[in-house]
Order: structure tokens, then sequence, then C-alpha cells
């Protein structure tokens, strides 16, 4: 009986552990794109991470005789999908990082788990009840205290790049929002693997555009190491990983994992640079662990 409950438990859980690689993989991005993005051009590397994905998702997909859709109108869907989930996503959110300032993008992340539960709610996927509004707003609050807005500037000079971030944002809160019937449908690898093709249809040329003015042949192993990573752990396990967890839990839960990252970015920044755990940061982490609590917690009335 012990084990019964012990299987189930860890099925139960599985999704959020899914959820917090997802943001372990993301988080390591900045750390290890930072030093490729010194000699790759910022959409280079875009068509790197989307051209990759797709390929080795077809790999994987094909030894898995596991490529076709049963629903042909699931094409026109995924790859509208795609245009959310990778193509302006990525693009907006280098686009706007190269635009504005590191502090302005995370504080406009703030925004995605609001775009994903207002864009549920109005498809009717997603139902906003006032303890998920409220962990939403804890864990944005404690985003908010951990990054300090007083760092932000969001002046004439940083305008472009804040709005690309805050479409970047609504990209990727729409599609967490919409897809979780096609993805549950044709499982994650599948429904991954298209939107990851679709995309590439448009990232890679406007990559191999970019790399045009680049030197290959003089590109050190290293930085091409650290594409390949960006590409692997920083891509497609991620993506995958959300995928999988989208199908098993509310569009509003995946989207608020988001504010996992700056806690994540901030530790990597300890282990890797040397910066020291402040008190802002245990009060951040208290606040947006308690938000996240909330918004994952199944609430059951009490019987009367």
């Amino acid at each position: 009986m012990s084990d019964s409950l012990d299987k189930t438990s860890t099925r139960s859980l599985a999704p959020y552990i899914a959820l917090i690689g997802v943001q372990l993989s993301f988080g390591s991005f900045p750390v290890v794109g930072k030093f490729a993005l010194a000699v790759v051009p910022a959409i280079g590397l875009v068509g790197f991470r989307v051209g990759f994905t797709a390929l080795a998702l077809v790999f994987i997909q094909s030894i898995r005789k596991r490529v076709w859709l049963a629903d042909r109108a699931d094409y026109g869907r995924l790859a509208a999908i795609s245009l959310l989930a990778v193509t302006f996503n990525q693009l907006l959110f280098t686009v706007g990082l190269s635009l504005t300032k590191a502090s302005n993008t995370s504080l406009i992340s703030v925004t995605i788990p609001v775009f994903a539960l207002t864009a549920g709610s109005i498809l009717g996927t997603e139902r906003i009840t006032i303890i998920k509004f409220a962990g939403i707003g804890l864990a944005a609050l404690g985003v908010i205290f951990l990054l300090d807005p007083r760092n932000a500037s969001f002046s004439s000079g940083t305008t472009v790049g804040d709005l690309c971030i805050v479409l970047n944002s609504l990209s990727y809160g729409v599609y967490v929002a919409i897809s979780k019937g096609i993805v549950t449908r044709n499982g994650a690898m599948r429904s991954m693997m298209w939107i990851f093709v679709f995309a590439a249809l448009i990232c890679v040329p406007l990559g191999a555009f970019s790399m045009s003015a680049v030197d290959l042949p003089s590109v050190a192993p290293a930085v091409w190491a650290a594409v390949l990573y960006v590409a692997v752990i920083g891509t497609a396990v991620p993506y995958l990983l959300n995928a999988w967890a989208l199908a098993r839990v509310n569009p509003s839960t995946v989207a608020v994992f988001v504010y996992l990252q700056p806690l994540i970015g901030f530790l990597f920044a300890v282990v890797f640079l040397g910066e020291h755990i402040s008190p802002n940061f245990v009060v951040a982490a208290t606040l947006i662990f308690a938000g996240l609590f909330l918004v994952t917690k199944k609430f059951v009335p009490a019987e009367t």
C-alpha cells in the first residue's frame, strides 16, 4: 500500500520537478550564453538554438516513428503556436535585451503569468481564483523585491527594447495558455518537434544571414561548445520539459514557475561569480516560494 502511495506522490510531483528543471536550464543560459554572444551575433545564436533543436527532435521522433500528426488541422495550429512559442518569443527577447537594461527585462517578465492567466480565462482554459491571483502577486512581489525597481531605467532610450520584452512576455503567456490541449493530444515530443520545425523555417535563415559577417574558422572550440550547450541544455531540454509539464498541470502553474529564474540566476552568480546571498534574496525567495505554493496547491473546500 505504501509503495502505491509513494508512486502516486512521485507522479503528482513530477510536473513540478520538471518545471524546476526548466528554470534551471533557462537560468543557466545567461552565464553560458554571454560567453557565446561575445563572438556569435544574437540572431545567429537564435538560429543555432532553433535549428539544432528542430534537427534533434526530428531525429529522435523518426527513430520512435512518431512523426506525423493524426489530425491534419493540427499542423496549422502548431505552425501558429510556433510563432508565439519560439519565433516571436526568442527574437523579441533577443532584440529587446540588446536595446534595454537587463533589470528592465527581468521586471517586465513578471507579467508572463498574468498574461497566461488572463488569456486562459478569456479562452476558458483557466479559472481565475483569488488564491491563484494572490499567489501570482506574491511571487511577482518577490521578484520585484529581489531586482529592486530602482535599478531599472524606463527612459525614452529603452522604450523600444522595453516594448519588445512586453510583447515577448505576452507571446509566451498566450502560448502557455492556448497550447495545453494540442500538446496533450499529440504528446510533448511530437508537438515540440513540429513547433521547432515551423520556427526553424524563419529563425534559421535569419540566423544564417546574421552569421555571414562572422569569420567561422576563427571561432574558438570553446565558443562552439557554449553554442551547443545553449542549444541543448538552454533550449531543447527546457522546451520539452515545459511541454510535458503543460500537459499535466494548469497553464498558470507553468507560467508562475518563471519567477524562479531570477533566484536561479542569482544562485549561479553566487557559485560562478563569487557573489554573496543577501537578506533581500532570502525575503524574495520566501515570497516567490509562497506564491508558487498558492498557485500549485489544490485547495479542497471543507465539507459542511
